[in-house]
Formats: structure tokens, sequence, C-alpha cells
């Protein structure tokens, strides 16, 4: 991978050279992924409960299981942006790093045709979750048990949903990097 690919994909929020949206873009992806990271900790506390009252207790604490679930699920959304932003999606780095250092160009349209095909998939899994918070919110949409415990599910689609979109429009940042890097001008 040549210099100028390895700085865009670095997460470094804030250099001198960037433009000041770009600035603020990147410190939005950086808080989407910090907030996942809460999110993380927020997980583990709520197991870490629910093993202590199923031991002290024998019964397991009410929203464990469908709350942790939709906090799996929305914990990786708000994450996803800053792992494209740092190129640390799985893929063929055995393929495409080789390729890449002997033909740039070519090896700079691939990389943008993935981030394409990245922002074209997110971009339609965030538009189908407007559907989904829309029926969620219609039906008054919860998790739990009427009268134990109850949790709506609108919140955590609609992060998921922020996080899919904000995913969708880094990979088209990294598309326009590819462009420019081609020698284009996007």
């Amino acid at each position: 991978m040549d210099a100028q690919n390895t700085d865009a994909a670095l997460p470094a929020t804030g250099r001198a050279d960037e433009p000041a949206p770009l600035r603020a873009w990147h410190r939005l992806v950086e808080t989407f992924a910090a907030v996942g990271t809460v999110l993380i900790g927020v997980l583990m506390l709520i197991i870490c409960a629910d093993i202590l009252a199923r031991n002290i207790w024998g019964a397991s604490l009410p929203l464990v299981s469908e709350g942790g679930a939709l906090l799996v699920v929305t914990l990786v959304a708000l994450q996803l942006g800053a792992t494209v932003r740092a190129g640390r999606l799985a893929r063929t780095e055995v393929f495409i790093l080789p390729f890449t250092e002997r033909h740039p160009r070519a090896g700079a349209a691939l990389e943008g045709l993935f981030d394409l095909t990245g922002a074209v998939v997110l971009g339609m899994i965030a538009w189908a979750s407007l559907r989904v918070i829309e029926k969620d919110l219609n039906a008054a949409e919860f998790i739990g048990i009427t009268g134990i415990a109850t949790l709506p599910t609108w919140p955590f689609r609609a992060l998921i949903l922020a996080g899919f979109a904000v995913a969708a429009v880094e990979f088209a940042v990294r598309l326009i990097g590819a462009f420019r890097s081609m020698g284009g001008r996007a």
C-alpha cells in the first residue's frame, strides 16, 4: 500500500491539512465508535449482573437476552464507520496489496469498486431501516414482558440506522479518495 492510501486509512482526526468539514466528519465517525465502545461496557455490566442474579436468586434478570441482542447489533453498527475509515474490514489483502503496488491505478480502481459496493449495500440497509423504525413507532414495539420490564425498540433501531448511514457515507468518502488516487478529480 502506498503512503497516500496509508494516510487515507488512518483514523487521525483534526489533521491540519484536512478541510474543516472533513475533520468534523472524522470526529463524528469517531464519536459513533466511542458510543459503541461505551455500549460494550454497558453490555458487559448487564451480563455480569445477570450472572450474579442467576447465582444469587436462581433467576435471570428481565430484558437481558433481548436487550443484549439489540445492544450487540447497535454497537456493531455504531463502530462500523470507524472500521471502514481505518481500513479494517476483512478482505483479501494477500491479493490487493501486491496488486496495488504493481498497478497503482488499477488497485485504486479495485478499492473504489469495493468502496462503491460498500456504500450502496450499507445505504440500502439504512434505507430499509427507516421502514423498521416507522413500524416500531406506529406499533409501539417493545421488548420484554408487560408488567415486569419493557423497553421500546425504536431508540436501538435509530442508532442502528445512524450507524449504517455513517458507514455508507464513510465508504463514499473513501470512494472519492480512491478516485483522487487514480489521478482523476472527484
